[in-house]
């Protein structure tokens, strides 16, 4: 089935989300909609719109007009079978004791090394984006160093590659959540291929805006792999549900972003306390200070 795609950008979240949402009222309706921050730290968004029926170009010129985004740009996808071509890219990705795969590559696992299967899917968070990969280090780097938090969350989870890694090395129930109920499908399905069910549990939560997560807190340790406004947004809250000595590993966040990320969790009581880049992009642990 071919598939048409309608792509624009404009000025900040909100104008993108509205626009989003404006689409979804199209004649022939849409299959999909999606709204991506540019990550250049322009509060620049772009707005990708989905037809299995050529779009109504006129119908989208006006909706980018009314919103003040540029002419959407509108081509036809060839049939091409994305899960398949991935899984064909996709090349074992190794981060201290993890090491993370498809079914194709199961039998490459090194001995001794905690494997993690993550298929291509619908959802972020494969593990072979150095968003990821610095995650996994950190935290392989934690065990390394003795660390064993016991309460921990995974925010903004895609497939939960980063609650599952932490469900296999750490004691208790790991939360995982995500504001995509595909993510959460997807993480669910992976928890169960990984032989972690039970170990970590899937909601559908905006940050801590679950009971589940709400009352397991404050935590130990918690992952945020998401970007770098909602990072910052998320500041305060993640200083209310860490407990005193508790550390958040923060990522989703090109270099040159960091020290904003940084200074925002400073202020909300959750200083620096270790960076590392690799490649355009960096991971951040910080942490709340010990009582006494």
């Amino acid at each position: 089935m071919p598939t048409w795609t309608a792509l624009t950008h404009l000025q900040g979240r909100e104008a993108a989300e509205g626009l989003a949402e404006a689409c979804e009222d199209l004649d022939p309706e849409p299959v999909g909609t999606g709204v991506f921050e540019i990550e250049d730290g322009s509060d620049r968004w772009e707005v990708g719109v989905y037809f299995t029926d050529p779009p109504d170009e006129i119908a989208l010129a006006l909706l980018a007009a009314a919103h003040a985004a540029q002419p959407f740009a509108i081509s036809e996808l060839p049939e091409v079978d994305w899960v398949a071509h991935v899984r064909r890219e996709l090349t074992p990705v190794e981060a201290g004791r993890f090491f993370v795969h498809g079914a194709h590559d199961a039998d490459r696992v090194p001995e001794g090394s905690e494997a993690l299967l993550i298929e291509a899917a619908m959802a972020f968070g494969t593990g072979h984006h150095d968003t990821t990969r610095g995650c996994l280090l950190a935290l392989d780097r934690m065990i390394g160093d003795g660390e064993t938090p016991e309460r921990v969350a995974d925010i903004g989870c895609g497939t939960a590659v980063l609650a599952m890694a932490a469900a296999r090395v750490l004691p208790g129930v790991v939360l995982a959540s995500d504001i995509d109920p595909v993510a959460v499908e997807t993480a669910q399905a992976n928890v169960i291929a990984n032989g972690l069910a039970g170990r970590v549990e899937c909601v559908m939560a905006e940050g801590f805006g679950h009971p589940l997560l709400h009352d397991a807190g404050p935590y130990d340790l918690v992952f945020a792999n998401i970007l770098k406004q909602p990072l910052i947004e998320l500041a305060p809250d993640m200083a209310r549900h860490l407990a005193p000595g508790g550390k958040a590993i923060l990522s989703g966040i090109l270099v040159g972003q960091a020290e904003d990320v940084a200074a925002a969790y400073a202020e909300a009581g959750v200083p620096l306390q270790r960076r590392d880049d690799l490649g355009e992009w960096a991971t951040l642990v910080v942490g709340r200070p010990a009582e006494g």
